[in-house]
């Protein structure tokens, strides 16, 4: 009988004003365990650079899934995470036979799932989703960071930090910004 592969999914990026929501899913090798595995957050920026490294290298399979800006727009961003969480899913080059997801929502999935409330803490699988989804947005906000000089997407990824809220204010709104979040909604009148 073989093993179930699990996989762990999480996604980032719900919260800013800007950017895309990036998910991914992770379905880690039990011969090849990664030590330090945590939720994202409470990661410094060095470790989680280290563990995206070895998670990658390490793990049977890992996929990225994303729902862009408009989409987020669309959709809302509930619904916009929960379809980046399963574009991850069906990314994986390998089919997932159960998932377990970080929250209290379960996206529509090709296999069996479970929403773990604090699964980014608990589930070393889902630690290393929220990992790779984090790193990989992180990067996209310094690449913004450099199209859209002045806004400060490099040190605040989007979220609406004081520093972001007044360049916004006094440079406009960008085509990266979100435009159904309340204070960019407000700008646009």
């Amino acid at each position: 009988m073989s093993k179930k592969l699990i996989c762990g999914v999480d996604e980032v990026g719900r919260g800013p004003l800007a950017g895309a929501v990036v998910a991914a899913a992770v379905i880690l090798d039990p011969e090849k365990p990664i030590a330090g595995l945590a939720d994202s957050k409470k990661l410094t920026e060095k470790k989680r650079e280290a563990l995206f490294i070895e998670i990658r290298e390490k793990a049977l399979a890992w996929s990225l899934g994303r729902a862009e800006i408009e989409e987020i727009d669309q959709l809302n961003i509930l619904h916009a995470s929960l379809l980046a969480m399963r574009r991850a899913v069906e990314g994986l080059p390998v089919a997932a036979d159960h998932a377990l997801i970080d929250g209290n929502k379960l996206p529509e999935l090709p296999c069996s799932a479970e929403a773990i409330v604090g699964g980014d803490g608990s589930e070393p699988c889902i630690s290393a989703a929220s990992i790779i989804a984090k790193v990989t947005r992180d990067r996209e906000m310094v690449a913004l960071d450099a199209e859209y000089p002045g806004y400060g997407f490099a040190k605040h990824k989007g979220y609406p930090t004081k520093f972001h809220m007044e360049a916004l204010k006094n440079q406009g709104v960008t085509p990266v910004h979100r435009r159904t979040f309340g204070p960019v909604k407000r700008l646009l009148g």
